[in-house]
């Protein structure tokens, strides 16, 4: 104990305690189950504050070992403050003014099939397809929602104003390069991915099969762990320009977490 310990009688100090013959006692508190828990039937110590005390109180030995003072007991409301105060410090004991932020971005893509003959590019892996997909790059409508839901979740743009299907540049480029810029991007404001949800509607092509390869690919490309990526696929039950099979459509969520400053 670091305070200096007193007895205090009708707000006045009436004794000086040497605090190193005292210790705090912290919980929880470890005993057998089958020691304890009768002594709660009748506890002989009826002021008891903890286990130990109704331990002692029925005549059993209670060792110590050290604690931590960092493991501070939550008992009134200004407990809970310090810690939140405390948890905004780094090691060496700085306030670093931030707090957890956890945001949301939605994406969502569409490309047409054309009239040059397949394979296409889905989420990073080539799918037959008696068609391909007509795009500036080269049309994987799943990585292309996947970048969006990315630069929606960091409130920076979309993927038409990084990569403009008007610069030649990105003309038939790889999708995997964009992914991988978007990914650098939460990178670099700071953030964690912390999960990615695809979802692709069509009629064609069959995705299941793929599914796996697919998210195999998706974590390549992110560097995340497979758990953390989804890749789902349902059609719109023959209605609209799915169901007509004259395209496919993506919609994705990602979920990114970091650092924020907070106001003093």
């Amino acid at each position: 104990i670091s305070d200096s310990m007193k007895q205090v009688k009708d707000d006045l100090i009436t004794n000086v305690i040497d605090r190193d013959k005292v210790s705090a006692a912290q919980t929880p508190q470890l005993f057998h189950f089958q020691a304890i828990a009768p002594l709660y039937v009748n506890p002989a110590h009826e002021t008891a504050t903890d286990d130990a005390s109704i331990a002692m109180a029925a005549g059993l030995n209670v060792a110590t070992i050290s604690g931590a003072r960092s493991l501070m007991k939550l008992t009134y409301e200004e407990d809970f403050t310090i810690l939140e105060s405390l948890s905004r410090l780094d090691g060496n004991g700085q306030n670093t003014g931030s707090m957890m932020d956890i945001r949301l971005g939605n994406g969502f893509d569409v490309h047409r099939f054309g009239d040059m003959p397949g394979p296409i590019t889905l989420c990073g892996i080539s799918v037959e397809s008696e068609y391909g997909l007509t795009a500036h790059s080269d049309g994987d409508v799943g990585l292309h929602a996947l970048c969006d839901a990315l630069f929606g979740a960091l409130a920076d743009g979309d993927i038409g104003s990084h990569f403009p299907p008007s610069d030649d540049k990105w003309k038939d480029a790889d999708s995997a390069t964009f992914l991988s810029y978007a990914v650098d991007r939460c990178h670099k404001a700071g953030a964690s991915i912390m999960h990615l949800d695809l979802t692709l509607i069509c009629e064609y092509p069959k995705i299941t099969p793929h599914r796996d390869a697919m998210r195999v690919r998706i974590a390549e490309i992110t560097g995340l762990e497979i758990g953390r990526i989804a890749v789902k696929a349902t059609t719109s039950e023959g209605l609209g320009f799915t169901g007509r099979r004259e395209g496919i459509a993506a919609q994705a969520t990602a979920s990114i977490c970091y650092n924020v400053a907070v106001s003093s």
